[in-house]
């Protein structure tokens, strides 16, 4: 316990820092660590799928997200030119040169992947190109979870800099982005933090026990009616100062909105949670690593966000194109 309080007050003082350094410095050093979290996320996630059985290219599902960030950040500079739609599927065309990377370097390697093949004991009528098929295929899902969904915090952080797709957001200077990147960081630690408390003080059915046996549904529900009160408090706190008053109301985002976005935010962090929970029990494993103590991995750390950061970008997105 005393270990995770400690790594606790020591993420929430960077994660203090980035948006400090955000605001005041440049949006980049925002990006910077979540290329980090993405990186050490990525290598924890390939080894999980090894230790299921699904063979991948390690090293390039740890340095994938990358060169998916600088493709991110080149695409949000030329917006102007490019716009949101084009930026995406600049970046699943990425994703399918990689999947053809990884398809191409065991059958370069022939030899060694043969030896491969026996060493992990496969069916010997396995052929080569078959393996390396399979391998590409389970490494682009690494490429897609975490690193892709988890890669929509940088658009996130760059939501004034699409100015083509996002006209009325011109002139806030880096205040919206602000406002919606945290949001998008403590709808997961409000809903976390409460399902742990109020599934502790009332405990009652659990809510998906060969999965998670120490999740209840009065914590899912705790969890999430809280979250929703505590957000709706932080807009009410951004509200009541007159320069944050005027970027909200401005950008469209009024307190009902707020309410519903954390609302569905709060059971979606939850089923990431679920969902990474799921991955690591058919992997026989209890924590993704040891990276952060009492934690266990980043991947641990941040499953929450891989699908609360896309859907906190669509629905901002929406919000923000029909002004």
């Amino acid at each position: 316990m005393k270990n995770r309080l400690i790594t606790s007050i020591g993420i929430i003082l960077v994660l203090a820092i980035a948006f400090i350094l955000k605001v005041y410095v440049s949006n980049y050093f925002f990006d910077a660590l979540i290329l980090v979290v993405l990186c050490f996320s990525c290598y924890e996630a390939s080894k999980i799928f090894t230790k299921m059985g699904k063979y991948n290219n390690q090293l390039l599902a740890t340095i994938f997200p990358a060169f998916l960030m600088l493709i991110l950040l080149v695409c949000s500079a030329f917006d102007s030119s490019l716009g949101l739609i084009y930026t995406l599927v600049i970046a699943v065309a990425m994703i399918v040169l990689f999947f053809a990377i990884a398809f191409v370097l065991p059958l370069i390697s022939f030899n060694k992947t043969k030896a491969e093949i026996r060493t992990r004991q496969m069916d010997k009528s396995t052929s080569v190109v078959k393996y390396s098929l399979v391998k590409a295929l389970n490494t682009t899902v690494v490429f897609v979870y975490p690193a892709f969904l988890l890669m929509f915090l940088t658009l996130i952080n760059h939501f004034e800099d699409m100015t083509t797709t996002f006209s009325s957001l011109v002139g806030f200077d880096g205040w919206v982005s602000f406002f919606v990147l945290l949001l998008a960081f403590l709808i997961p630690i409000f809903t976390d933090t409460f399902a742990f408390l109020t599934g502790g003080l009332f405990e009652g059915k659990k809510l998906a026990p060969k999965i998670s046996p120490k999740k209840t549904v009065s914590g899912a529900v705790g969890g999430t009616l809280w979250c929703v009160l505590l957000t709706v408090a932080v807009y009410y706190i951004c509200y009541s100062i007159p320069a944050m008053n005027t970027i909200l109301l401005g950008s469209g985002i009024t307190v009902w909105k707020i309410v519903i976005i954390s609302l569905l935010g709060s059971v979606i962090s939850q089923a990431g949670d679920l969902f990474e929970s799921y991955l690591k029990r058919s992997a026989g494993v209890k924590d993704s690593g040891n990276l952060l103590p009492g934690h266990g991995g980043m991947l641990d750390r941040f499953d929450s966000y891989i699908f609360v950061a896309p859907f906190i970008f669509i629905a901002f997105s929406i919000l923000f194109a029909v002004l």
